[in-house]
């Protein structure tokens, strides 16, 4: 069995998880699709590159993130089952987009999280010396986002699918328990929560172009952070954030409830009665760290190729 996964090759999470697969499987993957039994397409989008005769003539996975149902329509959803008819098999990374992705085929569907690289993302015990690298204090409360705000090129219309207005109001409402609290931002387009902490006059510091072991470091220094999205794949900042032992509260997004306690996940009404667990946290994303978090995947591809 032959495996040929398709790169998005766009500076995205995807990029990182195809180059950690070929690394570590390489007996099971080809680039060149002609050799291959089985085409995994790892991002939807990207099936219009791959060669129709191949798509039509091979064993056909395809990875579903995250389905925003309110933009699942019109030309989207024409666009989902243009790309259906190529599809045998759908892998999505969390139970809650299986239940979406279930209104939309009746083709085999496969449930299974991405794994997570323990040599990216651990504990580092000197939180002292981490906070003295970034020039953070130990006398303040951080809290932590490490994703996109705005929705499009304007890069001040929020993207809400992320929930960064309910981020803020998140934010506002622990201030006020907590007066020395900051904000720590990473990740591009981040000009939507930055306007709104200047004009709330809530402190914040900013991290653009952290790289992964920068991330790492950010997160070791933080006393919390926050999944505010309304809707999410992963989102992996549950996995990152779990593995390096940061305090995380999530909305019941993506796998936040396969991996977090209940009482970590929260709704706008109840946000301030969430509390971390990390230790229950942690022993649920075991089965989840390379090497062992490929398992299920090559389960998967072995029933689809014998299927």
């Amino acid at each position: 069995m032959k495996i040929y996964l398709n790169k998005p090759k766009e500076d995205w999470i995807v990029d990182r998880f195809v180059d950690e697969w070929n690394d570590h499987n390489k007996s099971l993957t080809t680039k060149n699709i002609f050799r291959s039994n089985v085409i995994w397409i790892i991002a939807p989008w990207t099936w219009r590159k791959i060669n129709k005769v191949s798509l039509k003539n091979k064993k056909v996975v395809c990875t579903v993130h995250h389905i925003d149902e309110s933009k699942f329509v019109g030309d989207e959803l024409e666009k989902f089952y243009e790309m259906d008819q190529y599809v045998d098999f759908y892998h999505s990374i969390s139970e809650n987009t299986n239940i979406q992705l279930k209104k939309f085929t009746d083709k085999k569907i496969y449930n299974i999280p991405f794994w997570i690289n323990p040599k990216i993302w651990f504990e580092i015990k000197n939180k002292e010396n981490i906070k003295a690298k970034y020039s953070l204090s130990e006398d303040k409360y951080y809290v932590g986002s490490f994703q996109r705000d705005t929705e499009g090129s304007d890069l001040m219309s929020p993207k809400l699918s992320k929930g960064p207005d309910q981020f803020l109001e998140i934010v506002k409402s622990i201030k006020e328990k907590k007066p020395n609290l900051e904000v720590i931002l990473s990740g591009k387009r981040r000009q939507y929560l930055i306007n709104k902490l200047n004009e709330h006059k809530i402190q914040y510091s900013y991290f653009e172009m952290a790289d992964f072991s920068e991330l790492n470091e950010l997160y070791n220094c933080l006393d919390l952070y926050i999944v505010a999205s309304r809707v999410e794949g992963g989102p992996q900042s549950i996995l990152e954030a779990t593995l390096t032992k940061t305090p995380i509260i999530s909305t019941d997004v993506g796998l936040a409830k396969e991996i977090l306690h209940p009482d970590s996940i929260f709704n706008m009404d109840n946000f301030l009665d969430a509390v971390p667990n990390t230790n229950y946290a942690l022993e649920n994303i075991q089965d989840l760290l390379i090497p062992g978090g490929f398992n299920k995947f090559i389960e998967m591809f072995e029933q689809v190729y014998e299927n």
